[in-house]
């Protein structure tokens, strides 16, 4: 285990940790001496993740988070700090991918994104920023994609929550120097994980399915962005990964 990585040791603080990119990334931390702090709905999911991730050695503990409510994720937080001492990591995870046409009206759908995906967001940086402020260090990674960068037909709602990712994490950047903070947005293209399977729109979903089917990457890539963002020295800020499988055109 190598500790010069600057993973050894941190508490990270992941939501969506049920499945996908948080449950990889999870993994990956915890494998280099990382402590994991897991939110998600799924409450056995996280659980048997933990009791996982202790048997092996690793520090993890799981709490039911759901991201719409701003409470429930300070509480995920202040549970991180109260067992471990700090925050160190913000992993703001968890989202949606509800793809449809604007002229099927899927105003359901499109509340539910926004809630998880920029709310979310917000919450998990007001739950972990005045711990961060505090310590006068941490690191807090949002989870764009490529759709935040190239809207395509059927995700314009998604799309642009995905964009104002960016746009918060850009401002918060900057606002954040005084406290030597470090932010970091990551976007990436088609990964294998359970994001296709929130299109309610059977016809989308299919379509989207083949895509995926084509060439999505493994989870595990995405962990490995969130790997190299933290295994940086303290002085470097890595601000914005973008990246793709190798045949993705869009």
């Amino acid at each position: 285990m190598n500790e010069n990585t600057n993973i050894h040791g941190k508490v990270v603080v992941i939501t969506g940790a049920s499945s996908g990119l948080g449950e990889a990334t999870a993994r990956h931390l915890s494998a280099q001496g990382a402590t994991v702090v897991l939110g998600a709905r799924r409450t056995e999911r996280i659980q048997a993740l933990a009791n996982e991730l202790n048997k092996r050695g690793g520090k993890a503990h799981a709490l039911q988070t759901d991201v719409t409510d701003a409470e429930r994720v300070k509480r995920l937080v202040d549970a991180a700090v109260q067992t471990y001492g700090r925050i160190d990591v913000m992993l703001n995870n968890a989202g949606l991918m509800p793809h449809s046409p604007l002229e099927r009206l899927k105003i359901d759908d499109w509340n539910r994104t926004i809630d998880v995906n920029i709310k979310g967001v917000l919450y998990g940086i007001a739950a972990a920023l005045p711990y961060m402020k505090e310590q006068h260090a941490g690191h807090i990674i949002n989870v764009s994609s490529v759709a935040g960068h190239k809207v395509r037909p059927s995700s314009a709602v998604y799309a642009a929550t995905k964009a104002a990712v960016l746009m918060i994490s850009e401002g918060l950047r900057q606002e954040v120097k005084p406290y030597h903070i470090r932010t970091t947005v990551i976007s990436p293209g088609a990964l294998d994980t359970e994001l296709p399977t929130s299109i309610t729109e059977p016809d989308i979903a299919e379509a989207v399915r083949k895509n995926y089917e084509a060439g999505a990457i493994p989870a595990d890539s995405f962990a490995r962005a969130v790997a190299f963002a933290m295994s940086q020295p303290d002085d470097v800020d890595i601000n914005e990964i973008l990246f793709r499988p190798t045949s993705q055109e869009l």
